[in-house]
Formats: structure tokens, C-alpha cells, sequence
């Protein structure tokens, strides 16, 4: 008779667990309290949330180091750390976005912030394994609640992005299983150090390395619906026009980020074996994203439809530094998106600032070019930020995505991979078209109505006007603090344990 296996709490190491446990009992603690009062103001929840994403991240901030926990399915080392300090961060800039002037009534439900908290949680266990089925069930978690969050906005197309985003996420699931499965047979192990081992043994059987390259295709497949990469990319317009012009920047930013943390555990356990085919799909799925995105941004007619083009093109941009495989490729992927993060959130909370409920100016889109027609004569302030923003989406130095840009170039060539930063700064410079375009209407066209600025602009609030001004600050000054950041991520990310 076997004798049970006895596991004490300290090894188990529930810490580990920990920011995830926060962000869950945050969630219930939200729907209970609406269960015993309703019709409480939205302020309150938004407050709550808050104070809970800063709760969470007094707890990943107590992390230091590799740990292991719960039956070492936990793995929160330095990729996992900063991953996380990113999206709360994000999340600490989107939720304060709620208490706008007027009343939408998305945020004036409990549900929303429970949603929220609850895909915040998923997203944190991606992140925080290296074991495919737990990273596979947080990827579930995260996006189940997304699909709902995207369909609270309670608009036709909002609806219509809901199922698209849905039925992508399930293929992107299928894809994932499969992959896993492959690899799964090959190894007999889902963690991927046990599988790195098992098919380092085993790879110059041509069978098993066909098989690895298979396997490998399907969760690049699947990884390519995730960060919207050719030619998986075509939900990704409709889906963040359809969402609220927040939570698009937001989904532009976090969910990518934890989708290129969990691609770089994965795709560069291949590299590291030697499996060339990956790498190499890696980098032409890379360049034919960032330059057919860019390309399709050259011809929209909507301002928020050419900023999804746009963090298309930026996912094909940071997608390269994962095929180089480097540290400092690595540490360039969590600089860049550190920095696109306030940049990306301040331009689309301009477009949050700049709603009306009815389309004016255009037949189908919420923010045509011609909208912004003459902003410098209707809101100077307003048009002299986006134009901030658009310069740094832009990569023109000294604001903060350049920083980001110039450190991937400089990984390539550190690689030898000198036609790759060539590739790069032609499609840094594709893109400064469209986004000078949005400068040139805002600044040198006349405005195409007489429309005041209360009807026009009337979304503006504290919270609003505060996280515009703090996007602006990191956007301008992130000269004086690019070393520091990127100091704290390299020591992160070579303490990391995949």
C-alpha cells in the first residue's frame, strides 16, 4: 500500500499565490457589497478597485527573487514581477478614467470592476507559471472576462466586437491546446524546463524535431491571435472600435504584455534548442506585421481605427526582440511597453475626453480625422497633448517610445541582425505619416463646425485631466529616468527563472 504523500504549508509556499488570491476576494468583495446595497455611487467602486490594485502591488513588490509555490505550479521570478508591476500600473491609470462627467453607464455597474479584477487575476497567473496548463487557464480566466467587459459598452458594434474578440479567443484556446498536447507527448511533462530537457536529448531525430516545430507552430498561432500579428490581426480594428475608447487603450497595452512575457517563455526555450524554424517565423511574422500595419494606418479614415493599426504594428516592432532572444532584448520588450503604456493610455483617453454620444461628423466612425479639424482654435491645451502623444507613438526623440525603439535596433545589431533595425526605423518612418496627419488637422485645418466646446468637448473631469497630465509628464521627461527604469528591469529579467 502506497503511503500518502505528506506536504507541509511551507513548501506548498501559498505566497506565491498571493497577489492573485487580492485580486480575486477584491472581485467578490465588490459583487457582495452590491448584493447587500445597491445603486451605490460608482465612485465608491472605483475607489475600492484602486485600493485594491495598490494592495496587489504592495504584494508583488514583496517578491524579490525566483520562489516556487503550490506544488511548484507558481513560478514568480523577475519576469513575473515587472510584468505585473506594469499592468497594475496600467490598471492604476484606466479605473480613475470611470468618474468622467458624464454618466456611462458601463461603469455605473459593480460588475465592472468585478470583471475587471477577475481578468486582472488571470492575467497575473499567466504570467506567474511556466506550466502550460495553468498559463492556459489564466489566459481563459483573463479573456472570458474581457469579452464581457468589451460587450458592457452596450453599443451595436460594441456587441459585434464582443463575438469577434470571442470566437478569435476560442480558436487562439484550440490552437494553445493543441500545441500543448503535441508537446505534452513529446515529453511527458507540461512544465517547460522539463520539457527543454526532455527534447534536448532528443531533437536529432528528424520525426521529433518535426513534431517540435508542429507543436511550436500551434501555440505561435495561437499567440499570434493573442498580440494580433499577420495574419491574425484583422479582429483587432473592429474589436477596439467597438470598445470603449479606455478600455481599447488598455487592451492595446496589458493583455499584449502578458501575451509577449508567456511567448518569451516559450519561443525562446525553442531558440535556446536550436530550433531555427521558430526563430525564423518569428521574425517574418515580425516584419510583415509592423509593415503591412502601418500600411493599413496610412489609409484610415477614423482616429481611434489608425491607433489600432498602429499597436499592431507596435506588437510586430516588440515581437522582433523576442525572436533575438537576448537579455537585452528582453529587458527592451518591458522598457518598451513601460513606456508605450502612458503614452498609448493618454491618446486614447483624449479620444475618451473628445466623445459625443451622436456621430457628427461621420456617418459610421466616433472620431474621424475631420473632427479634430482646427482643435488648436477649440481646445488649445487638448490639441497641443495629442499632438505630444502622437510625436512619441511616433518615436521621435526625445519623448518616450523612442527610448523603447532605439534599445530593440540596438538588440538586433548587437545580434548582427543589421537589416532588421533597417526594417524597423523604414517602418518608424512609414508611421510618422499617419500619425503627423492627426498633427496637421488638429493644428493647420479649420474647424469643419461651429460647435462649442461644451458640446464637443464636454468629457473632461479631475480624474480625467489628472491622468492626462501625469501620461504627459512621463511622455516628455522620460529622458531623465529611462536609465533607472532600465537598470530595475535587466537586473529583473536576468533573475528570471525560464
Amino acid at each position: 500500500m502506497l503511503e500518502p504523500v505528506k506536504i507541509s504549508l511551507e513548501a506548498l509556499n501559498l505566497a506565491t499565490l498571493m497577489p492573485m488570491l487580492i485580486a480575486i476576494a477584491g472581485g467578490l468583495i465588490i459583487l457582495t457589497i452590491d448584493l447587500i446595497k445597491d445603486n451605490l455611487h460608482k465612485s465608491l467602486y472605483v475607489m475600492l478597485t484602486i485600493l485594491i490594485i495598490l494592495i496587489d502591488l504592495g504584494a508583488i513588490l514583496g517578491f524579490s527573487g525566483n520562489e516556487k509555490g503550490f506544488f511548484d505550479l507558481m513560478l514568480i521570478d523577475g519576469l513575473a514581477v515587472v510584468t505585473q508591476v506594469i499592468i497594475l500600473i496600467a490598471s492604476v491609470l484606466f479605473i480613475p478614467l470611470a468618474l468622467t462627467s458624464k454618466r456611462f453607464h458601463e461603469y455605473s455597474y459593480p460588475e465592472f470592476f468585478a470583471l475587471f479584477l477577475f481578468m486582472l487575476a488571470g492575467l497575473q497567473f499567466m504570467v506567474s507559471s511556466n506550466n502550460l496548463i495553468l498559463i492556459f487557464i489564466g489566459l481563459e480566466t483573463s479573456s472570458l472576462a474581457l469579452y464581457t467587459l468589451i460587450a458592457l459598452h452596450n453599443r451595436a458594434n460594441s456587441f459585434e466586437a464582443a463575438v469577434k474578440y470571442f470566437t478569435m479567443g476560442a480558436l487562439a484556446a484550440a490552437f494553445f491546446t493543441m500545441g500543448s498536447a503535441i508537446l505534452y507527448g513529446l515529453s511527458g511533462s507540461l512544465e517547460l524546463n522539463q520539457i527543454a530537457d526532455a527534447l534536448q536529448l532528443r531533437l536529432g531525430d528528424a520525426g521529433i524535431l518535426s513534431l517540435t516545430i508542429g507543436g511550436a507552430g500551434f501555440l505561435l498561432a495561437a499567440f499570434a491571435f493573442k498580440l494580433s500579428l499577420f495574419p491574425f490581426h484583422t479582429w483587432a480594428p473592429d474589436v477596439y472600435e467597438g470598445a470603449s475608447a479606455p478600455l481599447a487603450g488598455f487592451m492595446s497595452i496589458v493583455p499584449k504584455l502578458v501575451a509577449f512575457v508567456v511567448a518569451m517563455r516559450i519561443f525562446e526555450m525553442f531558440i535556446k534548442l536550436n530550433v531555427e524554424w521558430v526563430q525564423m517565423a518569428i521574425l517574418v511574422l515580425a516584419v510583415i506585421t509592423m509593415t503591412l500595419a502601418n500600411i493599413m494606418a496610412l489609409v484610415q479614415e477614423d482616429v481611434k481605427r489608425m491607433l489600432a493599426y498602429s499597436s499592431i504594428s507596435h506588437a510586430g516592432f516588440v515581437m522582433a526582440a523576442i525572436a533575438i532572444a537576448t537579455t537585452k532584448a528582453n529587458s527592451a520588450v518591458f522598457l518598451y511597453y513601460g513606456l508605450f503604456m502612458f503614452t498609448n493610455i493618454g491618446a486614447f483617453t483624449m479620444l475618451w475626453v473628445s466623445r459625443h454620444k451622436h456621430k457628427i461628423h461621420h456617418a459610421r466612425f466616433d472620431h474621424p480625422y475631420e473632427k479634430f479639424a482646427g482643435m488648436i482654435h477649440i481646445m488649445p491645451m487638448a490639441a497641443v497633448v495629442m499632438a505630444l502623444f502622437m510625436l512619441s507613438l511616433a518615436g521621435v526623440p526625445p519623448f518616450s517610445v523612442f527610448w523603447g525603439k532605439i534599445y530593440i535596433m540596438s538588440s538586433a545589431v548587437d545580434v548582427g541582425m543589421t537589416w532588421l533595425a533597417i526594417v524597423m526605423g523604414l517602418n518608424s518612418a512609414i508611421s510618422a505619416y499617419y500619425y503627423l496627419k492627426l498633427i496637421v488637422y488638429m493644428f493647420l485645418k479649420e474647424p469643419t463646425t461651429e460647435l462649442n466646446t461644451a458640446t464637443v468637448y464636454y468629457n473632461v473631469s479631475k480624474p480625467l485631466m489628472t491622468i492626462l497630465g501625469l501620461t504627459v509628464f512621463v511622455t516628455v521627461g522620460s529622458i531623465f529616468f529611462v536609465d533607472p527604469l532600465l537598470e530595475y528591469i535587466t537586473q529583473m529579467v536576468q533573475v528570471s527563472g525560464y
